[in-house]
C-alpha cells in the first residue's frame, strides 16, 4: 500500500534533529515525511497532510496580543505555518499540530494564546522536560479518546504558551490536571487535531504511535476523496 506523503515543518535552528524523529514516527505510522521550513518549497500539491512542528512560541501579532520582548519569535515560520494551516483547513488536507503547531492551529482558526500559560495557571505542575512527568485527562467521546484511549496519559512538556479562546469548529480533547488545555481538535473533515505535548518523543508508548497513525489513515483518506474523520476513527490498527 502506497505511504501517504505528509509534510513537516521544522525550525531552522532545529529541524535537522527533529524532523528525523517525527518521520520515524510518520513512517512507524504508515506514512512518510518530507520536511519543509521557511526558505525551502512548500507545495500543498505534493502531500496528502501536513504537521505542524514544536519550536518557538507564536508571536503574538497573529491574535493581537501584545509582544513581550521575553518572547523568542521566527516572524519567518510564522508566515509559512499561518499559510500552510490557512491553505489545508481550506483544501481539506488533514493537519496535525504538535505544541507549537497546535497553537497555530488554533490561531488560523481564529482562536487565542496565552502568551505564559504558568503565570494563567499557577496550579498547574510546572515541567518542562522531553520525558513522561506531565498528567493529562483525555475528553471522552473525543476523537483523540477514540484514537489513544481514554485513561490519563503522562506526557511531557517544553511549552510556554497555550490555548486559550478556542478557534472556530475546534473543541478541547485533553487538559492537564490544572485544567490547561492540551488537546483541541475538529469535529469534522478536514481532520486537524492539535496536541500541547511532543508525541514524537514517546514513540515507544502506542497512544502516542496512534496520534500518527490517526494522521496518516485520514492522509489516505484525503487521497482517495474519502472522508478523513471517519475513516481514522474507525481504523483498526
Amino acid at each position: 500500500m502506497t505511504r501517504p506523503c505528509i509534510a513537516i515543518t521544522t525550525s531552522t535552528r532545529s529541524g535537522w534533529r527533529i524532523f528525523p524523529l517525527v518521520n520515524l514516527n510518520l513512517w512507524l505510522a504508515g506514512g512518510r515525511g518530507v520536511r519543509w521550513g521557511a526558505g525551502r518549497p512548500a507545495d500543498l500539491d505534493r502531500v496528502d497532510g501536513l504537521i505542524i512542528g514544536g519550536g518557538d512560541d507564536i508571536s503574538p501579532e497573529l491574535y493581537d496580543g501584545d509582544v513581550r520582548l521575553s518572547a523568542r519569535i521566527d516572524a519567518a515560520r510564522d508566515a509559512l505555518e499561518r499559510r500552510l494551516a490557512d491553505e489545508a483547513l481550506g483544501r481539506n488536507i488533514p493537519v496535525l499540530g504538535i505544541c507549537r503547531g497546535a497553537q497555530m492551529l488554533n490561531v488560523a482558526l481564529g482562536g487565542t494564546l496565552h502568551q505564559d500559560a504558568w503565570d494563567i495557571y499557577p496550579d498547574a505542575d510546572f515541567v518542562k522536560t522531553i520525558l513522561p512527568r506531565r498528567a493529562v485527562r483525555v475528553v471522552p467521546d473525543s476523537h483523540l479518546a477514540r484514537h489513544a484511549g481514554t485513561a490519563p496519559m503522562q506526557v511531557n512538556a517544553l511549552h510556554t504558551q497555550a490555548v486559550d479562546t478556542l478557534g472556530r469548529g475546534l473543541r478541547v480533547c485533553a487538559r492537564d490536571t490544572a485544567g490547561m488545555v492540551q488537546g483541541v481538535e475538529r469535529v469534522r473533515d478536514p481532520f486537524a487535531l492539535g496536541v500541547q505535548w511532543h508525541p514524537e518523543h514517546l514513540f515507544y508508548a502506542r497512544r502516542q504511535r496512534r496520534i500518527f497513525r490517526a494522521l496518516v489513515v485520514a492522509a489516505r483518506a484525503y487521497a482517495r476523496g474519502r472522508d478523513q474523520v471517519h475513516a481514522a476513527r474507525t481504523d483498526p490498527a
